[in-house]
């Protein structure tokens, strides 16, 4: 066994992790429970818990894109409330869709509807969505293509183009057919007018209103102080084992592969803070760090950094308002398909926990922007930020702008990896390469594995990845992770049985995923095969994997 031996200066630990995540901390409890040193490097000098961390702002606290804690997942589950075993409540659950004026049951409600969009209007997208089951576009290429075939163009161009647009930032005729497979596949037009012709007619029967799988949670659980509780109680325990440290306001410099040398030391990690730079070399490492970025950062140079600088990613902002006004809404937000704003969903702080609006008088949405790092909302101060949301609320309906008391501007860079025609090719090369040269680095959670996961699917990626470190080798295939982010929403917390084993090769020592596992990394809705690329296209894809 080799000995560690300190050097002044450098932090030696077991493992270095990137990022201060939910992969990241998951990684960083699990580890140090298991007695290894670790070393977690976070960027922003305040927050632990990325896109899942609870910003306060003058006892004001907001959640940056709504996380509901269900998982599938009984290992998951019981992690949750591992750490945080006392401070979680249950929530009622509900979100509508804004369409010209008028809100829209989630799940649909058919005499709603039809009353809604008018008979005129109905008729049309019935006869749009019977068009396209009997002529359907035979070449699919695109959102557009596949979603007008599901549903018929009429009802794609109301409830799905003028959405996917704001959150994607390109025409749905751009967009990779496979993301709305894996987003949507499932849901049938037939089946939700006949169960909402049913629940209207109040012919269901009890439990869950009727429906033969539940396709809605009614609640779910939020710890009280926002996700952000979660990750804050994740970081001080792994600070009080003596085992962790975590360097807030960190940002990777460089990750160099050193070994192994002679002392067992595989990486040679640099972090700039605003006091200077940090060194920690590690045996292994963990990175949820975007894709893109980590190319940049390791030395050598992979020679797949072409293909990780191809990657993508939206951003995202929120602009929290308080108003002085009982709650606006009952929903836990709302989707806004309205052309005449760019506002793309609207929450409500208050009905995700009463304890995230501290004064009883005073109301606290947040009105999210889907936008790019460096346009025209994302550079936008906050003074303009504010105003603008203020004047949406009032165009939307929702909100008199004399009762906008304040408001506070939150920006989360790089919250969506972006699915485009090529990123499945840029991933495999980078991810290839990485793990035949470099197999004490491990890639985690959302952006590390440039993946639109949930939060229970980064966790169990970083799950797996521990399980990996403590053999010495990869004894999981952490890839398993399912495409889709599309919350949880059918059977029990914890039913784990309720998902069929995913069939991996098991080549090797590789062990198969148990079902437990296999719950937190898939969806109710299969990822399908990828829509076939033209043989050009096929082939230049083989050359740079």
């Amino acid at each position: 066994m080799i000995e560690n031996t300190p050097r002044p200066g450098i932090l030696d630990v077991d493992v270095a992790i990137i990022g201060a995540g939910p992969a990241g901390l998951t990684a960083g409890y699990l580890l140090t429970k298991q007695g290894k040193s670790v070393a977690i490097i976070e960027k922003d000098a305040t927050y632990v818990g990325g896109i899942s961390r609870t910003v306060e702002h003058q006892g004001y606290r907001f959640d940056i894109g709504g996380h509901r804690f269900f998982s599938k997942s009984q290992q998951v589950v019981d992690l949750w409330n591992e750490i945080l075993p006392d401070d979680f409540i249950q929530r009622p659950r509900m979100s509508r869709i804004y369409y010209e004026g008028k809100f829209y049951s989630y799940p649909l409600r058919a005499f709603e509807a039809l009353s809604n969009l008018g008979i005129l209007r109905s008729t049309a997208c019935m006869a749009s969505y019977l068009r396209y089951k009997l002529f359907p576009i035979k070449d699919v290429k695109s959102f557009e293509d596949w979603t007008t075939n599901q549903f018929g163009k009429k009802l794609y161009s109301i409830f799905f183009k003028t959405y996917t647009e704001k959150v994607w930032g390109m025409p749905c005729d751009e967009m990779s057919a496979d993301w709305a497979a894996q987003r949507i596949k499932g849901l049938s037009l037939w089946g939700a007018v006949t169960d909402g012709l049913k629940r209207s007619l109040g012919l269901n029967k009890k439990p869950n209103d009727g429906q033969a799988v539940k396709t809605l949670l009614e609640t779910f659980r939020y710890p009280r102080l926002g996700p952000g509780m979660m990750w804050d109680a994740a970081r001080d325990k792994i600070l009080a084992t003596g085992k962790g440290t975590v360097l807030m306001g960190h940002a990777l410099d460089r990750l160099a592969a050193i070994g192994p040398n002679d002392e067992g030391y595989n990486w040679s990690m640099t972090a700039k803070g605003a006091n200077g730079t940090v060194q920690i070399r590690a045996k292994d490492a963990i990175s949820s760090a975007p894709m893109r970025e980590l190319a940049k950062r390791i030395h050598p140079l992979p020679q797949s950094s072409l293909e990780a600088s191809k990657l993508r990613y939206r951003d995202f902002l929120t602009v929290a308002l308080m108003v002085k006004s009982e709650d606006l809404f009952p929903d836990n937000w709302i989707y806004i398909h309205d052309e005449r704003v760019q506002v793309g969903r609207v929450q409500n702080f208050r009905s995700w926990s009463p304890e995230m609006v501290p004064d009883e008088d005073m109301a606290c949405v947040g009105l999210e922007y889907f936008c790019f790092e460096g346009d025209g909302l994302w550079s936008s101060s906050d003074e303009e930020l504010v105003a603008q949301a203020t004047r949406e609320m009032e165009i939307l309906g929702l909100c008199d702008p004399g009762q906008v008391v304040k408001g506070a501007v939150v920006r989360q860079e790089k919250a969506y990896p972006v699915y485009d025609d090529d990123y499945e090719a840029n991933v495999q090369a980078m991810r290839a390469e990485l793990e035949e040269k470099h197999p004490s680095l491990h890639l985690v959670g959302r952006n590390g594995m440039h993946r639109y996961n949930n939060q229970d699917h980064a966790m169990m990626t970083a799950m797996l990845t521990v399980e990996n470190i403590l053999a010495g080798k990869r004894v999981y295939d952490t890839w398993c992770v399912n495409e889709d982010a599309e919350y949880h929403e059918a059977g029990d917390e914890g039913d784990e049985t309720a998902i069929a084993a995913r069939e991996i090769e098991t080549g090797g020592d590789n062990k198969p995923l148990n079902q437990d596992q296999v719950a937190a990394l898939t969806s109710l809705r299969g990822v399908p095969e990828r829509i076939k690329p033209d043989e050009a296209v096929e082939d230049e894809a083989r050359k740079r994997a």
